[in-house]
C-alpha cells in the first residue's frame, strides 16, 4: 500500500484529506507544522506528499525547498493543496519543487483524480 504524507495544520482539512486518501486505498502519515513535515518526509520517505502552503512555522514553499535540498533519489512527488490564488503563486509553488497544485477548497469528488494525475506525470 502506498503512503501519503499530509502536511496540513487545519484539523478539519487534515481529516477530510485523510478520509479521501484512505477511501482511495492509500495509507497516510501526517504533520501539522512545516518543520515536522520536513522531518517526517526525510525520515519516512512517503510515496508522495500533500502540502499545505500556509503553515504555522515555515511555509510550504520553504518545506518543499528543504525537502528537495536534503532528499535522495528519486525525488518524492509533492502536491501543494492551498487556498493561495494570487497571480504568480502557482509558479512560486512549482518553482520550489512541487509537482502539482490543487486549489482549496478541494472538491472531494475530484481530488483523487487530481492527485493521481499529478502522480502519473511526476
Amino acid at each position: 500500500m502506498k503512503t501519503a504524507l499530509v502536511i496540513e495544520d487545519n484539523e478539519n482539512n487534515l481529516e477530510l484529506i485523510t478520509f479521501i486518501l484512505h477511501a482511495g486505498g492509500y495509507a497516510t502519515r501526517s504533520a501539522m507544522t512545516g518543520l515536522q513535515g520536513v522531518a517526517e518526509a526525510l525520515r519516512e520517505r512517503p510515496d508522495f506528499i500533500l502540502l499545505d502552503i500556509q503553515l504555522p512555522d515555515i511555509d510550504g514553499i520553504e518545506v518543499a525547498r528543504r525537502i528537495r535540498a536534503a532528499e535522495g533519489w528519486p525525488p518524492i512527488p509533492m502536491i501543494a493543496i492551498t487556498s493561495f490564488a494570487m497571480s504568480g503563486d502557482r509558479d512560486r509553488v512549482l518553482a520550489a519543487g512541487c509537482n502539482g497544485y490543487i486549489e482549496k477548497p478541494i472538491d472531494p469528488l475530484r481530488v483523487m483524480t487530481q492527485i493521481e494525475d499529478v502522480l502519473t506525470r511526476a
